[in-house]
């Protein structure tokens, strides 16, 4: 059965043009130029920022020294999970000091995040050497993991958190 192309139906020959203009179009594009700047170019690129961010700096913490780093007052907010710390002060709502997880803020979150608890007692107190959480089970050390992931997705790893000098041996 052989198919035959017939040029006297309307359809066919209406598809023929089309296609001989966009194989036209194609082969021999358009070279005018615009009369005039398009208004959008006029006053400046709109896509760039009215002030970069600020550095942030890989830095190493202590507890006492990421403390202030709470919030308050609009200024950053880190936390610290198993040792890496993160600037989440792009998660304000959350973090901030009328955040669900604002108890967080300026501190080591490790047993929190891994017990999935937001108790004050979660925090290790800042004039003790961080908790080494040894005793925690291995689905709280898979969910702290996966905070882990999450945030480094989500936020920028800004240092890492030490003990105090005076804990160096423990």
């Amino acid at each position: 059965m052989a198919l035959t192309f017939n040029l006297g139906t309307p359809v066919n020959t209406a598809l023929f043009m089309y296609i001989l203009y966009s194989v036209q179009r194609i082969i021999f594009p358009s070279v005018s130029r615009p009369k005039s700047i398009p208004n959008e170019f006029k006053a400046g690129y709109s896509w760039m920022p009215k002030a970069h961010p600020p550095t942030v700096l890989f830095k190493t913490f202590t507890p006492k020294m990421l403390e202030p780093f709470n919030g308050k007052d609009g200024g950053r907010i880190l936390l610290a999970i198993n040792g890496i710390v993160f600037d989440v002060t792009a998660g304000r709502n959350f973090y901030g000091p009328n955040g669900m997880y604002g108890n967080f803020a300026g501190r080591d979150a490790s047993r929190g995040m891994a017990k999935q608890s937001f108790d004050l007692e979660m925090l290790t107190p800042l004039d003790q050497p961080l908790d080494k959480l040894e005793d925690l089970r291995p689905d709280e050390v898979d969910n702290m993991k996966g905070w882990i992931e999450h945030f480094s997705n989500k936020y920028i790893v800004c240092g890492k958190l030490v003990n105090d000098p005076m804990y160096a041996d423990l």
